[in-house]
């Protein structure tokens, strides 16, 4: 799905984005322990667009929601930590080291390299605003005023970048084992 497909740009702007108060109230009430409800948002919508890539969309605001709703389940279950061993018996434990071993250094080393090139890749406008929300933490309102842009613009280009940083990705056989890029 290219960002610069007109169609997919009005079909958003039309059918998700007059929701998109409503979608943040909803997920603040219904989880308040997310910590970070812009990036559920953003993870929404990236979903809802691969969703419509593979097959018509055609009530997208009950859409929206479940796949909100569904996505922050899928968030808490990622976080869902169980206890192996009894805290008692902890010092127990045979640990030699706590530093990750020259593979695991050698293979983050190469997915950073490899998410950077994906970056790099993404158009100008959404890489701008995606690097200054994910990297930078700014708030969507901070990045539209910083780059003269509407707040609905800045949503629908995390929104595609995240997707496109997804989809670059997994073309190149990084499996996507925790939320989004």
């Amino acid at each position: 799905m290219p960002p610069q497909d007109p169609e997919q740009a009005r079909w958003f702007a039309d059918e998700v984005q007059p929701h998109d108060a409503a979608l943040r109230s909803y997920l603040r009430g219904k989880f308040p322990g997310h910590p970070d409800i812009e990036d559920l948002v953003q993870e929404t919508y990236a979903r809802l667009l691969q969703a419509r890539e593979h097959a018509p969309v055609h009530n997208p605001k009950s859409f929206l929601f479940s796949t909100a709703r569904n996505a922050a389940y899928d968030f808490f279950r990622r976080r869902q930590i169980v206890a192996i061993d009894g805290i008692a018996e902890i010092e127990l434990l045979p640990v030699l080291e706590d530093r990750p071993g020259v593979a695991e250094t050698v293979s983050h080393d190469q997915e950073l390299q490899l998410l950077a090139q994906a970056i790099q890749a993404l158009p100008t406008r959404c890489r701008q605003v995606l690097t200054l929300r994910k990297i930078h933490g700014l708030s969507h309102r901070e990045i539209a005023t910083r780059l003269g842009i509407s707040e609905h613009t800045v949503n629908a280009q995390v929104a595609i970048g995240v997707l496109r940083l997804r989809d670059y990705l997994k073309a190149r056989g990084m499996t996507h084992s925790g939320g989004a890029p």
